[in-house]
């Protein structure tokens, strides 16, 4: 990214404020190909520009807080209070989804779970 793009990204956020953003254009300058369409930003490109230096910093230190104390001159609580109301703003992935309706069937099939057991899962109850 050169100096002028993240100026201009940069100069972005300070205009938007956290506001939603609706990006209607991506161009990929290697191809001369452009997508239009509403394409709503990722979570981590709608923080403002000093939590996005944040998080960077805390991916480069391979999230040693220790080193983001000594970096940003803070306590550790300090840290930890910026990295939970950063992780607050950002949709976290579902580390265990709910088994779709295919596989609890399948599962039920190869008699891995019990009809009793498949009913509730399809039900949301499990």
């Amino acid at each position: 990214m050169t100096t002028t793009k993240k100026q201009d990204w940069h100069a972005l956020t300070e205009l938007t404020q956290g506001r939603p953003i609706v990006v209607e254009r991506v161009r990929l300058e290697d191809r001369g190909v452009a997508i239009e369409g509403a394409f709503e930003l990722p979570k981590l490109a709608q923080l403002a520009a000093e939590d996005q230096v944040f998080v960077a910093a805390f991916v480069r230190s391979h999230g040693s807080i220790k080193e983001m104390e000594q970096v940003f001159g803070v306590s550790y609580p300090t840290v930890k209070a910026r990295l939970n109301r950063i992780a607050a703003m950002l949709e976290l992935v579902e580390v265990d989804p709910k088994p779709s309706r295919s596989e609890t069937l399948e599962r039920l099939k190869r008699g891995e779970i019990t009809a009793e057991d498949a009913i509730a899962e399809l039900e949301g109850k499990r």
